[in-house]
């Protein structure tokens, strides 16, 4: 059996996923699921590999230097074969860039100074000249980035979490539109199944937590830029 049949066969298998908000627990099982992708080819379980380990919060270290991470990230990237996942990870890590930015704005920052890489893609230049605007100029690009704002300042850390995973959600259903029997279904699928896994495991005292460890380190690190 190909790779096509046996993408095919793969997918057919797999319980479909409802909506989003609506669920009370992932379609099978984390162990199930990594059953199942067995059946990938070594460059798609490796780029589904490097994917995880980019966008995956709990692979998220604190204690590295900024410009130690985006170098990582995009050495990460450059060794994804397959462009549409390679443009799914670039794609998350902007928008972490965004509320990277954010948060850190949100706890007294100044505007980087350009003399160290703070963030993460082709926003990161923008954000610096844009610093005093609400939304950096980028409402446009990012029509959630006003709500995120709000409840940023709102200090409202579960209705963010909703806000962000529905984003990406909403993104992969127009992004994953053409694809049904491929490898790039199955990203999207994969993707899915960890949005629905974080938010059923979703707990509001620790996700308080992490919103405060984030806006510490994204002050920390604007801060350093700021004052060079």
């Amino acid at each position: 059996m190909g790779p096509q049949d046996r993408y095919l066969t793969l997918l057919a298998s797999l319980p479909a996923h409802g909506p989003l908000f609506g669920a009370k627990q992932t379609p099978l099982s984390r162990l199930r699921l990594n059953m199942r992708l067995k059946w990938l080819e070594p460059d798609d379980a490796a780029d589904l590999a490097t994917l995880a380990v980019l966008t995956d919060w709990h692979h998220q270290r604190f204690d590295v230097d900024d410009e130690a991470v985006v170098r990582e990230a995009e050495r990460g990237i450059a060794g994804i074969h397959n462009a549409f996942t390679r443009d799914l990870v670039t794609w998350r890590l902007e928008l972490r860039t965004v509320l990277a930015a954010l948060r850190g704005r949100r706890a007294g920052a100044g505007p980087p100074s350009g003399r160290r890489r703070w963030g993460f893609g082709r926003w990161a230049p923008h954000i610096a000249r844009h610093w005093s605007e609400p939304h950096f100029r980028l409402e446009r690009v990012y029509p959630w980035l006003p709500e995120a704002k709000r409840l940023l300042d709102d200090g409202d850390p579960l209705g963010l979490e909703r806000l962000l995973l529905g984003t990406v959600w909403t993104h992969l259903e127009r992004i994953g539109a053409e694809h049904y029997f491929d490898f790039e279904a199955l990203v999207v699928y994969v993707v899915r199944w960890d949005l629905v896994a974080r938010w059923t495991r979703y707990d509001a005292d620790a996700a308080l937590t992490r919103f405060d460890a984030l806006l510490e380190t994204a002050l920390a690190s604007i801060d350093l830029d700021s004052a060079a």
